[in-house]
């Protein structure tokens, strides 16, 4: 799992395929760090806020995308 923040600007020169596939994997990521965060393992409990935020812009440019 790495710890770099998607930015916009990258997600908007992906393809709505790469954007479903990205949404899809920062799901698990975020299924994951929310189990390890329960069982009290999870040292950076900002990264939860942060991939929420990730999954949440490729949402959002996978809307304008489908409105374009």
């Amino acid at each position: 799992m790495s710890s770099a923040i998607t930015k916009a600007k990258d997600l908007r020169g992906q393809t709505e395929e790469e954007l479903h596939t990205f949404v899809r994997e920062k799901g698990d990521e975020l299924f994951k760090l929310q189990y390890q965060r329960s069982t009290g393992q999870l040292e950076n409990t900002a990264r939860v806020g942060q991939v929420r935020r990730e999954i949440a812009r490729a949402k959002t440019i996978l809307g304008e995308k489908k409105k374009a």
